[in-house]
């Protein structure tokens, strides 16, 4: 159990310490960033939310993992990164900087989708260009402009794609059910090669169809994770900019994410947590939750 009440005490994602003298298994950071949105804006206000509700998590271990991430784990919460409000493409270039000074394993609360792009290219120069992408969206996200814009949250795998910063075919998009171009469907699946299992998919084929997909998809080859919680069916996480109906449930986004243990991770973000449309914290909660059970994957990886 803690130390004291889930309501009191350091608000870091955890109760984490913000700074260790020894280097970090893991490093959280925010990006109170949402400059690239289309729809509703708000989630600059993500990192805090997540924080908050993360707090629920504090009392024990993990129960099927048999983990405690904040204990078993070397991690720290460094904070926000510093953006320059109202400058996007500024405020990109600065937060590939310091992503590109974090030492260690990186997980990044957001912030819009846009911060995706940024942190693909820092992680480049650790991890080398062509990694696999395991993406929970409901949107592909691959626009080749962002409704008007050059970068937003709607173009970052197109850039990322094109720049090979990932490779495509052997990245995998899961929960995908919003209205899109068929030409830019096409372009996901037939140019590019996304691997691409819609929300229904996951509904009728079920968790374990969905688990072989991610795990065949990317094989042997460095992985990172990207989860927008509007993969997540409103519901059951209202608070997002753009929400579709038809989505992920919790209990399924949790099961695949617990069986993913094996792949091999090297960061992962969660973003367009937007708390405003969410008078409940239920959405914060969500996304507080998949960040503890990927912390827990690590956590039980390392233990062997």
């Amino acid at each position: 159990m803690a130390d004291q009440p889930t309501f009191s005490g350091l608000r870091t994602f955890l109760q984490l310490p913000d700074r260790r003298d020894e280097k970090p298994d893991v490093t959280i950071v925010g990006i109170p960033f949402d400059l690239g949105t289309t729809n509703r804006p708000g989630c600059r206000f993500g990192p805090a939310a997540i924080r908050d509700a993360s707090l629920m998590l504090v009392d024990g271990d993990h129960p099927e993992l048999r983990v405690n991430p904040a204990t078993d784990l070397r991690c720290i919460d460094a904070g926000d990164l510093d953006i320059a409000n109202g400058y996007l493409d500024q405020s990109l270039e600065m937060i590939e900087t310091q992503v590109r000074a974090i030492d260690s394993h990186l997980i990044v609360l957001g912030g819009d989708h846009t911060v995706t792009l940024p942190i693909l290219r820092a992680q480049a120069a650790r991890h080398g260009k062509g990694v696999s992408l395991v993406h929970f969206d409901a949107h592909v996200d691959t626009w080749k402009d962002n409704f008007g814009g050059p970068v937003g949250h709607g173009t970052p795998f197109h850039y990322a794609a094109q720049e090979g910063l990932i490779d495509a075919k052997a990245s995998i998009q899961i929960g995908i059910r919003s209205p899109v171009e068929n030409a830019t469907m096409d372009y996901t699946r037939d140019e590019l090669g996304f691997h691409v299992i819609t929300a229904e998919d996951v509904h009728i084929g079920g968790v374990e169809v969905v688990v072989a997909a991610i795990k065949k998809t990317v094989g042997d080859n460095a992985a990172y994770l990207t989860f927008d919680i509007d993969a997540i069916d409103p519901s059951q996480a209202p608070g997002t900019g753009t929400p579709e109906v038809g989505g992920l449930f919790t209990w399924q986004a949790l099961a695949i994410l617990k069986k993913l243990g094996d792949v091999n991770w090297v960061g992962m973000d969660m973003v367009e947590v937007a708390p405003a449309y969410d008078q409940a914290q239920i959405t914060s909660l969500a996304a507080a939750t998949f960040v503890w059970t990927y912390l827990s994957l690590l956590a039980a990886k390392k233990a062997g």
